[in-house]
Order: structure tokens, then sequence, then C-alpha cells
């Protein structure tokens, strides 16, 4: 187990035109979960890659422990990677595929080697496929496969690229459950790349959020969700996405009001109003409220009448569609079930605001008592 260090990690291709990763800094601590999620092309791949040596950083530095591991071949750095597409040689069967990398990187006698697979494919539930060969397995036991391989080698550092995206939903969750397991009993530093922000919310101790190769926010998933650091990470993170209004703000009357000219008005307290004058001389800004913080009323000060566009039942809940501005969705209980067409009454606590720079996106009232979630810069 080790420590891993990134510091200004840099990725460009075709002579620099194309920044894949921009200047990345990262401790992830001895046995710490880390997860890595970002859209398409923001570079949480590629990063992985320069990690195992796959890929060559164009600047900056990775250490394993104390040891700069940047210019180090792959195979001679303690690393394990499981690949999205499980990389199983096909003529091969279960034990050769997980002994091939022992035979590679140890000094094991072949008796060990087979020792120590037998060991891991039982922790992994595939003692009786060890005869068996890849195309003789579901999706789940490649995946067991594949897992099984890195673990058998005991590496400093565990690299998961996209591993359960191939599984079907059921499955998905089953294996997120074991990873964690697997991961909580040997305590091995490691680094989970995804697309699926439930994913990486549920299963890192940290989550990083990557945007066109930059770093936008680092910090344990409650705290990220609860105070992104920009427009973006409070988008990203959350299912339904964040809603966005753009609005001005009174400030004689202490109110904001949708600026499309709709009957959009909110009155803020006085400190959340004072708060907001500190932070930014701008009068028009974007506030975000999560669908899950939207609820109806039928009275109050904050009340906004919006008429129902859809209503998508989800078993637990509704998502209702509203037109307060586009794609506005308040995500309430099964037992509110309007009519599309129906006008009712909704509205939200101060508390669950938040509110981003209309120019820049970022955060104007980002707390100060969780700066260790801030991008590192």
């Amino acid at each position: 187990m080790a420590r891993l260090t990134l510091e200004t990690l840099r990725k460009e291709y075709d002579r620099g035109r194309v920044v894949a990763v921009e200047d990345l800094s990262l401790d992830v601590d001895d046995g710490e979960f880390i997860t890595v999620v970002g859209p398409s092309g923001c570079g949480k791949s590629t990063t992985l890659r320069m990690v195992a040596g796959l890929e060559s950083p164009s600047g900056g530095t990775i250490r394993i422990g104390e040891e700069d591991v940047t210019d180090q071949n792959a195979r001679k750095r303690d690393v394990a990677m499981v690949f999205q597409n499980y990389a199983l040689y096909p003529h091969k069967t279960v034990m050769e595929n997980m002994a091939f990398g022992l035979r590679m990187s140890t000094d094991l006698s072949k008796d060990a080697r087979r020792e120590r697979v037998r060991e891991t494919a039982e922790m992994m539930g595939i003692e009786d496929l060890l005869d068996d060969k890849p195309d003789e397995l579901s999706g789940g036991q490649k995946q067991r496969v594949a897992l099984g391989r890195a673990i058998v080698r005991e590496p400093d550092v565990f690299l998961f690229d996209e591993p359960l995206s191939n599984l079907d939903a059921k499955l998905r969750t089953t294996m997120r459950t074991e990873i964690q397991r697997l991961q909580n009993e040997l305590g091995i530093t490691s680094l989970y790349v995804t697309h699926d922000q439930e994913e990486a919310m549920t299963m890192g101790d940290r989550i990083v959020i990557l945007k066109d190769g930059n770093l936008q926010q680092v910090g344990r998933p409650k705290d990220v969700y609860e105070n992104p650091a920009n427009e973006f990470v409070g988008g990203f993170v959350g299912s339904p996405s964040m809603n966005f209004l753009d609005v001005t703000a009174e400030r004689d009357g202490d109110h904001l009001v949708l600026d499309d000219g709709g009957s959009f008005s909110y009155r803020l307290s006085t400190s959340f109003s004072e708060s907001l004058r500190e932070a930014t001389d701008e009068r028009n800004v974007r506030i975000g409220i999560r669908p899950e913080d939207v609820f109806t009323a039928d009275d109050g000060a904050n009340l906004v009448e919006s008429e129902v566009g859809v209503v998508e039942p989800i078993g637990s809940d509704n998502y209702l569609h509203l037109d307060v501005a586009p794609d506005f969705i308040a995500r309430v209980d099964s037992d509110v079930d309007p009519t599309p067409g129906e006008t009712i009454g909704v509205t939200f606590d101060e508390s669950d605001l938040h509110v981003f720079d209309s120019q820049t996106g970022e955060s104007l009232l980002y707390r100060e008592s969780k700066k260790q979630a801030a991008p590192a810069q």
C-alpha cells in the first residue's frame, strides 16, 4: 500500500494543440478510495493511463509512495489495472489469466502462484471457474476474474477504468458493493474512473470532478453535493440535475426576480442578501436549486405558481416538469400527482439556494468551513 501523488500532471496531443489533462494535482492517501468522474473527453481515463504508465505525461510528476515513477516503465510500477472490456486472454483458463501477472512480475514458483490464485478465487467466489475459459463465462463472472487478476498481485495501487459499464443495472449494483467490500478488506489505495456520477458518489471516500482536462472540485461526496464550487459541479452531481435560473437581485427590496419577466419573485432574508452583496457587485446572478429541494405549497411569501408540463412517476417519487423555467423539475413524493396542465404552487427554502456568478459560473457563497473541498489549483 502507498500514497499516490500527482503534481501538475499534464498531457498534450498534436504538438500541444490539444490538452487532455491540464496541470492536475491530487493527493490520494494510503488506502483511500478515490472516484474520478466527468463527461466524455474530460481526461479521466487519460489520467489513469498516465498513472499506470500506459501514457507518457507531457509534464508534471507521478509518485507512488516516495518513489517518482513518472518515467518508469509500466511493468515496473506496482499497480494493477482493471479495464472496461475485462482484457482477458481468450485462449487461457481463468487460472492462467489470473496467474499471468504473477508469472511476469514476481519470482514465485508455479505452485506458489497457483495457491495464491486459488485463495483469491475463493475470495471472489469464482473458485469453481478456474478451469473455464472466458467465452464460457457471463459478464459478471468475467468482471470477477478481471478483479481477481488485479487483487492477486497485491499491488500498491488499484486502477479501475470504468469496470462496470458493460454490465446490466442490477449486476452493476452488486459488483459496486463487491468492489467496495474488497477495497475495505484489502485497504489498497484506489483510483476509480467512471462516467456515472451516482457510482462515483456512492463508492468514493472522495470524489474528483474533471471538465475539459481541468480539476473542478475534489472532496467528500456529501460536501461536493451540498456545496458545489461552481455551476458545472452543481449541475453534474445529483439526479435529476440541479435547476438553474437567471435572476436579478433587487437591492432595495431584497428580492430575486426572474430575468425573463416571469412571475418568479423570491424574498431573501436580511442576512442572505447581505452575504450576496458582500460576494458580488453584480445584480444579475444564476441561482441553483436541486429538484429534491423544491416542494409544493398552497400559500406563503415565496410561493411560485407554475403549470405542470409532464409528470414522470419513478416509483417512490414523481418528477414534475414545471414552466418556471426550461428544464425545471421538482422531485416530490409519489402521492403528489397533479394532472399535466394543472397550475400548482411550489417553493423552496433559502438555505437550499446556490448562487453562481453569471459570467464565470463560480459559486458566490462558497462556504469557508468546507474549503478543503475546493479545487486544487
